[in-house]
């Protein structure tokens, strides 16, 4: 595959330094003066997207009065999950709490938001107390949506887990993979886009499909697909040719792959094409923009929210902010990385527009790694910018891995996730 084109990972990640660098030292800003009080800003949702956004808030003005609300005190991040399903990583791992964000003078609220008054400019949490904003920043992450497959809903969710809200699912799923017999078949339905984390059902198949051979080497997988495409497609299914050799089978929507009802009575999950029954069933539901989204008036008839590429403001609710997998983010995906990228440019545009200033136009970054095995990585990176109001590719940035290279790539590939992970999460949570 020609690179010349894509940007080294050296730029890649350099440009990327170079942001995390300027937000970690507010004198990389001229500093915005302000006659009143401090304006304050409350942010919603403690995942990658909202405790970047606080912290980046603080960075850039110390004297911004910058609110975290998150009913959890522990966050479950989702990227290497799929790790702790195949039995390779604890939970343990995937947990970050919210002190150093404290630390960092932000005022982190363990409450739920309920309510928001875009008019009075107020959010209002579950103990009926309530916070007043100069702007408000939603990061609420995804709600799965339960009544769009036909016999699937939470109680469902028990039998059939989706696990794709990491956590008590995570390890459900898990349980259920060490409880099934050898020979026993296992099913993963994916959704139509959008939806959380495009790479991610691909990179699960093949993380079970590590486990199945190690321990359950029998055992077939079988992926429902409601798509005929998918996010790094080539790479993905030679790692399945390479590494699982007849264990996992892909069925394409015009194949008959999209499932429209499930029972999990039987655990049988029903296509146009013939029902299938699983030992062990992972639904992945079409999903929408958590809800207090709809609550604050920042969805569309979509279920997910149109923002401005350049500021991140909704557009259908003034002064509110959205970032991460809930905003319709154009070419960009509903990444960790996107809602990391994404709550910089939008903290950055909040401090110029508080201070009276006009936001510049941002370019944003992606990269998105998945694991075929342990020790075999593969990405996907893109370079984003707005053009006619959407966010929209960069020609000739980024790019996915080369197709044809030596296991040590792959290896490599697969350190870099790692790194790509603890870099993360040290500069979010730690």
């Amino acid at each position: 595959m020609d690179m010349s084109h894509h940007i080294s990972r050296r730029e890649f990640f350099g440009a990327s330094a170079v942001t995390v660098t300027a937000l970690t030292f507010p004198s990389a800003f001229p500093l915005p003066a302000f006659a009143q009080s401090a304006p304050r800003v409350v942010v919603i949702g403690g995942g990658f997207g909202g405790a970047s956004c606080a912290r980046a808030l603080k960075a850039i003005d110390p004297k911004l009065q910058v609110t975290l609300v998150e009913p959890n005190k522990t966050f479950v991040a989702c990227p290497f999950s799929n790790n702790v399903i195949a039995g390779l990583r604890s939970l343990e791992a995937q947990q970050f709490g919210y002190d150093k964000i404290a630390a960092s003078g932000v005022t982190v609220v363990a409450q739920a938001a309920t309510a928001i008054d875009a008019a009075a400019r107020t959010v209002g949490l579950a103990d009926g107390t309530s916070l007043s904003y100069d702007r408000l920043v939603l990061s609420p992450g995804v709600d799965l949506r339960f009544d769009a497959l036909q016999g699937y809903d939470e109680a469902a969710a028990a039998k059939m887990p989706h696990a794709w809200k990491a956590g008590e699912q995570t390890l459900l799923l898990r349980k259920q993979l060490e409880a099934m017999d050898d020979g026993g078949l296992v099913v993963i339905a994916a959704p139509a886009n959008p939806f959380r984390c495009p790479p991610g059902p691909y990179e699960r198949a093949c993380l079970i499909a590590h486990y199945l051979k190690t321990k359950k080497p029998r055992s077939k997988l079988l992926v429902l697909d409601a798509k005929d495409t998918f996010s790094k497609q080539r790479l993905f299914q030679n790692a399945w040719k390479e590494l699982y050799p007849g264990m996992i089978e892909w069925v394409s929507l015009s194949q008959g792959g999209k499932v429209n009802a499930v029972d999990p009575a039987t655990n049988t999950l029903i296509t146009d094409f013939g029902n299938h029954t699983a030992q062990v069933a992972n639904v992945i539901p079409p999903q929408r923009a958590g809800r207090i989204a709809t609550i604050a008036g920042a969805t569309d008839n979509t279920g997910w929210c149109a923002i401005d590429p350049v500021t991140f403001e909704s557009k259908s609710a003034p002064n509110i902010h959205v970032i991460g997998d809930a905003c319709l983010a154009g070419a960009m995906p509903k990444s960790a990385f996107s809602a990391n990228s994404q709550a910089k440019t939008c903290a950055a545009a909040i401090a110029t527009l508080l201070s009276g200033g006009s936001p510049a136009t941002p370019k944003l970054i992606n990269t998105c790694y998945s694991l075929a095995a342990p020790d075999y990585g593969i990405s996907i990176a893109g370079v984003y910018q707005p053009k006619n109001g959407l966010l929209a590719d960069v020609e000739g940035a980024g790019g996915v891995s080369p197709v044809d290279v030596p296991r040590e790539f792959r290896a490599r590939e697969a350190d870099y996730a790692q790194s790509w992970f603890a870099t993360i999460t040290a500069e979010v949570f730690g």
